[in-house]
C-alpha cells in the first residue's frame, strides 16, 4: 500500500486564545512541488513550523511516510527567505554545516557539498566568504546547504522574497532544474502568486483568521516550463482565480473582528 510522503491529519493551532490555524488536512506526494499563498496572517508559517517540529498541534496528527512525526524535528529540510550563512565559513563550510553541527563534516560529505557547487553553477566559489557573493548566489548557497542534509521534504519559505525581480526569476528558474534533478518533495511559501503558479504542481490557497486552506488548485501548466508560459491564457486563468480566492475572503472578512496576530504567521 502507498502512502503520501507527507500527510496533514485535522491539525490546529492556537496561541493563547486565537486560533492561528483551524484543523486542517493536507496531503503531498513523493516528488510534489506544492506552492502554499495566501494573505498575511493565514497561518503559512504556522503552518511550516508545525510540519518541521518547531511546534506542537493543539490536535491532529503529521506523519511522513505514513510514520507519526508530530512535535518531533530533524525530519525535513527548512529554509528561511534570510540565507543565514555564517559569515565567518567558507561557501563549502556553510553547505556542509549540518554535518559540522553533528560532529564535523567528513571527506565523503564535504565532496558530495563541492558536487553540490560545482554541478549547481558555484564550483569556482567553494572557498569564498558569503560576503563576496551576490543575493542570488548567497540564496544557492543556502539552498545547497538544505540539499546537503538529505531529507526528502523540503520546506522553503519565501526564499527569493528579498531578491530583485530579475534575479527571483532566474532562481526560480534554477530551482526548478535542481528539483527535476533532486527529485526532491518541495512545499514553497510565497506571497507572490506568479511565483506560485510557475513553480507548482498544485498551489495552496490559504484564508486568514483562523487560518485554514480555502481552495487546493492543479496547475495543469506542461512541465518544463518556458517563461512564455507566464504569459499563457492557463496562466492567467489560474492567477485570476487565485486573487479572487484571497482578496475576495478579504473582503468578506475586513468588517469582522480581528484576532491578534501570531507571531510569525
Amino acid at each position: 500500500m502507498s502512502y503520501p510522503k507527507l500527510s496533514l491529519q485535522q491539525v490546529t493551532k492556537r496561541f493563547g486564545e486565537m486560533t492561528a490555524l483551524a484543523s486542517t488536512d493536507l496531503e503531498v506526494e513523493a516528488g510534489e512541488f506544492v506552492c502554499v499563498v495566501g494573505p498575511s496572517g493565514c497561518g503559512k508559517s504556522t503552518l511550516f513550523n508545525l510540519i518541521s517540529g518547531v511546534l506542537t498541534p493543539e490536535s491532529g496528527k503529521i506523519l511522513i511516510n505514513n510514520q507519526d512525526v508530530t512535535g518531533s524535528s530533524g525530519h525535513v529540510g527548512y529554509m528561511l527567505q534570510k540565507d543565514l550563512l555564517l559569515p565567518w565559513m567558507t561557501v563549502i563550510d556553510n553547505i556542509v554545516l549540518g554535518a559540522i553541527l553533528k560532529g564535523g563534516a567528513s571527506k565523503a560529505q564535504r565532496a558530495a557539498g563541492a558536487a553540490l557547487a560545482e554541478r549547481y553553477g558555484l564550483g569556482e566559489f567553494i572557498h569564498h566568504y558569503p560576503a563576496a557573493l551576490s543575493g542570488g548566489m548567497r540564496q544557492r548557497v543556502a539552498l545547497m546547504r538544505t540539499l546537503a542534509m538529505q531529507h526528502e521534504i523540503m520546506l522553503l519559505d519565501e526564499p527569493f522574497g528579498a531578491l530583485d525581480s530579475q534575479t527571483r526569476l532566474s532562481m526560480q528558474q534554477w530551482l526548478l532544474t535542481v528539483w527535476s534533478e533532486q527529485k526532491r518533495t518541495v512545499i514553497f511559501v510565497t506571497h507572490d502568486i506568479d511565483e506560485a503558479v510557475y513553480l507548482a504542481d498544485r498551489v495552496v490557497v490559504m484564508s486568514p483568521r483562523p487560518g485554514r486552506i480555502r481552495e487546493i488548485l492543479k496547475v495543469d501548466i506542461p512541465r518544463p516550463r518556458p517563461l512564455s508560459s507566464l504569459t499563457s491564457p492557463e496562466f492567467t486563468a489560474l492567477k485570476r482565480k487565485i486573487l479572487d480566492l484571497i482578496y475576495n475572503e478579504n473582503l468578506l472578512t475586513e468588517n469582522e473582528p480581528q484576532e491578534p496576530l501570531a507571531h510569525g504567521a
